[in-house]
């Protein structure tokens, strides 16, 4: 059930969501203790604020309220994905290409399980960075995390 809500949801908000000048990221909806968590996750350039989320939260609530798709009672929250968020759809390798990112494996891969370089190609079935020494291009089923390296 929640992964059809949340396919669902992706569908309505997606055109919602670009439409206020945002770039949509993800839903997820999940349990959270005994409510219903649905989170919409936007992004822009220069980073998201209070203001972006209620917009677009505004916008969403009407429109979900009006389609009335999710059976269940549940809290909508929309949010910024974070810095550290890990890259999950081709939107997010897309929007990576060519910057550094962090990838770390289930499994020891020539004796290490975190590797950093920069994306220069991305399938639905591996992932190649370029490092100092040389491309590497890992199997997808074998990364735990991929996100965007971040400098402090």
């Amino acid at each position: 059930m929640a992964k059809n809500t949340r396919v669902l949801v992706e569908e309505i908000a997606l055109p919602v969501v670009e439409a206020l000048g945002f770039r949509y990221v993800d839903t997820e909806y999940a349990k959270q203790g005994q409510d219903w968590l649905l989170t919409v996750y936007i992004d822009k350039d220069g980073g998201v604020l209070i203001d972006d989320c209620e917009t677009v939260s505004r916008a969403l609530e009407t429109i979900l309220d009006e389609k009335d798709l999710i059976a269940d009672s549940y809290i909508l929250c929309v949010s910024s994905p974070g810095l550290d968020r890990p890259l999950k759809s081709e939107r997010d390798f897309a929007r990576c290409m060519g910057k550094k990112i962090d990838i770390k494996l289930y499994k020891p891969f020539e004796g290490r399980k975190e590797y950093t370089g920069v994306l220069t190609a991305y399938t639905s079935a591996s992932v190649t960075i370029e490092t100092d020494e040389n491309e590497i291009i890992f199997d997808c089923k074998e990364t735990a995390k991929i996100c965007l390296h971040l400098d402090f």
